[in-house]
Order: structure tokens, then C-alpha cells, then sequence
């Protein structure tokens, strides 16, 4: 099955760059646990561009973007509801957690996220033969 390549803006990348090399504690302690293919044998990227938005980490091959919401979310509720809806027009499920949550339970953070996965590889499984090439 081929990946849905979907655009964005090409003036976020160098955010995105400058984003990779300044990361939140959360983020990085959540990426000692993504990288390498460590979250199930799926490869996780930091930064990702997706249309307008640069999210946390991303799975191309799961269409999954993992957001670490940390002080500058509080209050912009309204605006990640806005991004979450045009990442999920692209066939993007997003997954968000508290920095916090990351910081001083990681454990149920990477539950969440395996559980998830293991979800999607079971929908994927039950295709019937034909249908999704």
C-alpha cells in the first residue's frame, strides 16, 4: 500500500529545524521512545510539516501525529481543535498529551500510543481480501 503524500508549506521547514534542535524536556523524553522504531517497529519523525501545521512527531505509515501539549496550548483550545480537524480532512489522527502526563507518566503516555497502534494494525488486518490495494 502506497503512502498519502500530503503537502505543506514549504516556509515551516526551517521552523521545523530550529523546533528538532530546541526541544521541550516532554518532547524529549517522549523521542527516547519513538526513535529508532521503538513504538512497535513504526518510524516516527520530530518536527513534521503537514500543510500549515508542524506537528509534535508523525508516522507516515500510520498517518499518526503525537502532539505534546505543553503552557502555550492553555487557553487555544479553539485553535488546536481547528488544527486537529484540517489534520484529520488529510487522513491524520492525532494524539495529544499533557506535558506533564509525558513528564511523570510516560508509561501510560506509551500504553496509549501502543494501544493505539495495535488498534489500527487490527482494522488493517480485517480488510477484506481485494479491498484497500
Amino acid at each position: 500500500m502506497r503512502r498519502k503524500i500530503i503537502p505543506y508549506n514549504p516556509i515551516l521547514k526551517e521552523r521545523a529545524r530550529k523546533m528538532r534542535n530546541n526541544p521541550t524536556k516532554a518532547e524529549k523524553l517522549l523521542w527516547l521512545y519513538l526513535k529508532k522504531k521503538q513504538a512497535l517497529g513504526y518510524d516516527f519523525d520530530r518536527q513534521r510539516p503537514i500543510d500549515n501545521y508542524i506537528v509534535d512527531f508523525y508516522c507516515k505509515d500510520l498517518m499518526l501525529a503525537i502532539e505534546v501539549d505543553g503552557d502555550s496550548h492553555i487557553g487555544n483550545e479553539e485553535k488546536d481543535k481547528k488544527r486537529t480537524n484540517k489534520l484529520n480532512s488529510h487522513g491524520v489522527t492525532v494524539l495529544r498529551f499533557d506535558n506533564d502526563l509525558v513528564l511523570y507518566d510516560t508509561q501510560k503516555v506509551l500504553t496509549e500510543i501502543k494501544n493505539w497502534i495495535r488498534k489500527k494494525q487490527q482494522a488493517q488486518s480485517k480488510v477484506p481480501f481485494g479491498e484497500g490495494i
